[in-house]
């Protein structure tokens, strides 16, 4: 790189002939500033051509994302009721992270406890068979409209729109019903600071902190401060209780440290969703004006010559007051002008073929940035088998793992202050649970299992399963939760006594392996393999029925 060239103005050259050991010094500095400016990373404010215009503030996360939480929460709720790409992105995120539903499956630790695998395996079965009892029911909602797995549903859809959302344990006796356990969610609106005060470094966002930032306790508005009747009125809720139980679960993810609130999963995109919006709405109304058929008839007198034929939309209010006229397009319609009225029409040329381009690469832009890709945010599979199949893998990556933070930030949880509940009632049998945290926490040990991912090409797939379960590569479990997310266990369990029946009607079970094709046998053709002949000349169509 080439040294940069330092010329004094006029004060440098004056004091430098004053003094030029002081003149030495501010010419030694500006080649400092030249320097910098000239070397390293470019940055926004560097003074670089390619960066003017452009600034930012090393600002703190609870200053980036704290101040302006409120609008950036409505405007990611706008786009998921209004923009059908922001609508397609959380429902498929929603449906492919939970689905119907994130299932426990107790893992308790044995060799902690002292059990053998029998007896671990029968506590573990009665625990699943009582903890879905409980979790099945409209009762574990404290609206008392949901079960726990719609309420799964709910915070995961609420996390994506508002950045996070509040569980609350709430103890209700009700008649019949031998759990008093339920929980309350509530929207991210619903914690804020008392009186809507500036953050400080003692509460934000409703929250109040610790000098190490830890959160202490919540303030929570008796209302929503969009619905009816706002209220003015906040509960102070500690974040633990006396026994040191949690009273508040806040549900969201922290992507930098100091940061107290979520970030909605849309908040870096919401610019590029409204414009992408804005211009399907206008290319869809181009279309549909360019559709309509209108004629315009024109007269000396300015009569309304087929005002009598007119559809509803085309009729003017006032015939007789010519300055409340108004004219509508409708399909096939022909208007009558005033006298002197003309009428120019605009051309839009539709359909524009520039469109589903330009579309195509905002939503790949999009899908980016919230870690789903264009396929499957369009729904629109048109590549070829490996291509769609890498769309899916990689999102997958992003489904698993906000599955795994789901289960471990809240069903877990959820599924541990049932368990206490269930164990302090007798229900469940677990020495030692409230005498030891090390205890506790070996028997609420939980995993959950959801949805699956399917398959492409079924056959192919699950002849990849059967070689890697042969050679001892993956286990019957993963494999067949990846299907549809179904159990190992429950399904052989199922096939045995499928076979029972079988055989009772002198029937012969299916035997294993039978239902898997050989290589030979399937003679499928994909996009990635096209049967070609050797000599690349083509099948002449008698030879190819002989």
């Amino acid at each position: 790189m080439k040294a940069p060239v330092i010329k004094g103005n006029i004060i440098d050259r004056i004091v430098s002939y004053v003094n030029p050991i002081a003149g030495a010094r501010r010419l030694r500095a500006r080649l400092g500033l030249a320097d910098f400016s000239a070397s390293g990373y470019n940055y926004f404010g560097s003074g670089k051509q390619s960066m003017l215009g452009a600034f930012a503030s090393p600002n703190s996360a609870q200053v980036d994302t704290g101040t302006n939480i409120s609008p950036m929460r409505a405007s990611s709720r706008d786009m998921y009721m209004n923009a059908p790409i922001a609508t397609g992105a959380l429902k498929r995120c929603r449906t492919n992270i939970v689905g119907y539903g994130l299932s426990v499956q107790a893992r308790i630790d044995r060799g902690i406890l002292g059990m053998s695998d029998d007896e671990a395996e029968k506590w573990e079965q009665k625990t699943e068979r009582e903890f879905n009892f409980w979790a099945n029911s409209k009762n574990c909602d404290a609206s008392r409209t949901q079960n726990f797995f719609d309420l799964q549903r709910l915070v995961i859809m609420s996390k994506m729109l508002s950045g996070d959302c509040f569980a609350l344990p709430v103890y209700k006796a009700r008649p019949g019903w031998p759990y008093e356990l339920c929980f309350k969610i509530l929207e991210a609106d619903m914690v804020s600071n008392p009186l809507y005060s500036v953050d400080s470094d003692a509460i934000a966002g409703g929250v109040k902190l610790s000098g190490d930032g830890e959160p202490e306790g919540y303030w929570i508005s008796k209302t929503h401060p969009g619905g009816l009747t706002p209220s003015f009125t906040w509960d102070y809720v500690p974040a633990y209780n006396s026994a040191g139980r949690r009273n508040v679960y806040h549900i969201f993810e922290r992507d930098r440290p100091g940061q107290v609130r979520g970030v909605p999963l849309l908040a870096p995109v919401i610019e590029s969703l409204k414009m992408i919006t804005r211009l399907s709405e206008s290319e869809l109304m181009a279309a549909v004006v360019t559709s309509f058929f209108t004629a315009f008839i024109k007269s000396s007198s300015g009569a309304d010559i087929m005002a009598d034929g007119l559809p509803a939309s085309a009729k003017v209010t006032d015939p007789t007051d010519t300055s409340k006229l108004t004219y509508e397009m409708a399909p096939g319609s022909i208007i009558g002008l005033a006298e002197g009225e003309d009428v120019t029409m605009a051309d839009p040329k539709r359909p524009n073929g520039a469109f589903e381009p330009f579309f195509q690469a905002i939503v790949k832009a999009i899908g980016s940035a919230i870690e789903i890709p264009a396929e499957l945010l369009l729904l629109n599979f048109t590549a070829s088998y490996s291509a769609s199949r890498a769309a899916l893998l990689e999102a997958w990556k992003f489904f698993n793992t906000e599955r795994a933070w789901m289960a471990t930030e809240s069903c877990a949880p959820c599924y541990e202050e049932w368990l206490s509940e269930a164990v302090m009632k007798g229900f469940i049998d677990a020495p030692g649970f409230f005498s030891s945290e090390r205890l506790r926490a070996a028997w609420s040990g939980s995993a959950w299992s959801g949805p699956g991912q399917g398959q492409l090409d079924p056959v192919r797939e699950t002849t990849a399963m059967v070689m890697k379960i042969t050679n001892n590569l993956s286990t019957h479990s993963k494999e067949v939760a990846s299907i549809d997310g179904d159990s190992w266990d429950s399904m052989i369990l199922q096939r045995s006594r499928e076979n029972k029946v079988v055989e009772s009607h002198g029937l012969k079970p299916i035997v294993a392996g039978a239902a898997v094709p050989s290589e030979e046998d399937d003679d499928t053709e994909t996009d990635d393999e096209k049967t070609v002949p050797a000599d690349n000349k083509p099948v002449p169509p008698e030879e190819e029925n002989e």
